[in-house]
């Protein structure tokens, strides 16, 4: 190291990079996503049987830790006889499927919104700002609960209205992090290049805001998975056979006081799922922006 990078010391992406190794909420929530990511992307390799056979002769098998369990079926099975542990982890397919997939069709219109209002101001905000309003007004549930009672609960359906109702979050933090930004010198130096204004938003704004757009992103991914299953658990979000950890509940809910497993299992699921996301999203908020910290 030369005596110029003594002084310097060390760089943003390092001082980011340290403050990521050493932040135990970040660990945690990481390595849960992690562990979760990697059992979405092999589970018809790893799941022990067809989340979809069902096989009446061996319904309501009791898990491993029972006394008449076995290690055929860890977590035992359904009504169905289909293998509980199976289908948990093809529900993490579906889980972080719509709440990566929902998150990024919100994403791309709360920030254009966020964008166009905090760069221009004036009317634009005016109109945004009006917007966003008539957005937050609406109940995000009760919304989802008609649109897709309406048209039907296919995953592609659930995945396009919970990205039409997710994006406010998103517009209100880009707005306001624009508007902060839109008198910097780096952008009043562009404008008197000649740049374009799509130029200016989308390659020296956009890129300074990549920090609040990761850490709004990753809140709202759980966000997602918390509405798609109560959508399924209502009936109204993905419909049978797929494994769905909130249809799994529904479909354990009258078993609850002989079974409780069948509601335990997926809704634990859930909970750690969306516990890791919010411990990502808080410790990627504390990283990128530390002077924030409590």
């Amino acid at each position: 190291m030369t005596d110029v990078d003594a002084i310097d010391g060390p760089s943003p992406r390092q001082l980011m990079l340290r403050r990521a190794r050493t932040h135990p909420g970040f660990l945690l929530g990481g390595s849960i996503v992690a562990v979760l990511i990697v059992s979405a992307l092999t589970a018809p390799v790893i799941a022990p049987h067809d989340p979809y056979a069902q096989d009446l002769a061996n319904r309501l098998l009791p898990p491993v830790w029972a006394e008449t369990g076995t290690w055929d079926h860890v977590f035992g099975t359904d009504a169905l006889g289909r293998d509980y542990l199976s289908r948990l982890i093809h529900g993490a397919r579906v889980s972080l499927l719509i709440g990566v997939c929902a998150a990024t069709g919100s994403g791309v219109i709360g920030t254009f919104l966020g964008l166009v209002a905090g760069y221009f101001g004036g009317r634009v905000d005016s109109v945004v700002s009006f917007i966003i309003s008539s957005r937050l007004a609406l109940p995000v549930i009760l919304i989802a609960l008609a649109v897709v009672s309406l048209f039907g609960g296919h995953l592609w359906i659930v995945i396009t209205v919970l990205s039409l109702l997710l994006w406010d979050r998103f517009a209100v933090v880009l707005r306001s992090a624009t508007q902060q930004l839109r008198s910097q010198e780096f952008v009043t130096a562009a404008r008197a290049m000649g740049c374009s204004t799509p130029r200016i938003l989308l390659a020296e704004l956009l890129p300074n805001l990549v920090g609040p757009l990761v850490v709004v992103a990753s809140l709202e991914v759980g966000h997602a998975i918390l509405l798609e299953s109560a959508l399924s658990f209502l009936g109204l979000g993905v419909q049978p056979p797929t494994p769905s950890w909130g249809l799994m509940v529904a479909e354990g809910k009258d078993m609850i006081f002989f079974d409780a497993r069948l509601i335990a299992l997926p809704g634990a699921a859930i909970a750690l799922t969306v516990l890791g996301v919010n411990l990502v999203g808080d410790g990627l908020r504390d990283i990128f922006a530390p002077e924030g910290r409590a």
